[in-house]
């Protein structure tokens, strides 16, 4: 089926699970999860698929063995794109991201190393700046408070030397625009627009060659 964005009932199904997010509420209301928020994700990834690659959504599940807050349902659906991306939904609306959200120390030396550089690290500079300028967030996983060991406080790019990690992000609140083909519009704009940071990042970064990394 062609994806035709989400309707009004997929955001109140997120608004009640907040409201009661137990084991009733989910067993209730699970067949509304399946067809009003579930289905639609799946055929957004779909359409998706030939530019971004292959989609999968998260578990709706929380892991709470370590967590304080044992509310065992998340109250978003997302997903990732194999090419890089993410899409979330929630009460709050819709948000779509790529980048990379969480760097390892491999990786994190050699961003840091790409960002000092003046020809790569100007070029990120930037790409950041027309993205930010374009109403798009620029953020990370974390952010030190300070310049990173090893550089210095007034370096010219050490607002990203401080980032540990580099994505673009954009959100939209909900509205009747969810529950139409604007939905993938907006997705695609921003996943689009964030082809030249992937493309930055996997050249002078790429992925993690600690152990068990990939």
């Amino acid at each position: 089926m062609a994806f035709n964005g989400w309707q009004a009932e997929a955001i109140e199904f997120f608004e009640g699970l907040e409201a009661d997010n137990s084991k009733a509420y989910w067993q209730d209301h699970k067949g509304d999860y399946d067809k009003l928020v579930k289905a639609p994700m799946e055929e957004l990834l779909a359409e998706l698929k030939k530019e971004f690659g292959e989609g999968k959504v998260f578990r709706p599940y929380r892991d709470v063995r370590f967590s304080k807050d044992k509310a065992p349902y998340k109250t978003n659906i997302a997903a990732t794109l194999s090419n890089g991306g993410y899409v979330s939904l929630s009460s709050e609306g819709l948000g779509a991201g790529s980048g990379y959200y969480m760097l390892m120390p491999d990786q994190l030396e050699r961003y840091r190393a790409a960002v000092a550089n003046d020809k790569t690290g100007k070029a990120l500079a930037r790409m950041v700046e027309k993205a930010r300028d374009d109403g798009i967030e620029v953020s990370a996983h974390d952010v030190l408070k300070t310049a990173p060991k090893g550089y210095p406080k007034d370096h010219p790019r050490i607002e990203l030397l401080r980032q540990k990690g580099l994505i673009y992000w954009k959100q939209w609140p909900a509205g009747s625009w969810l529950g139409t083909a604007k939905a993938k519009d907006r997705v695609v704009q921003l996943l689009r627009a964030a082809k030249p940071l992937l493309k930055w990042l996997d050249t002078n970064v790429g992925p993690s060659e600690l152990p068990g990394r990939s």
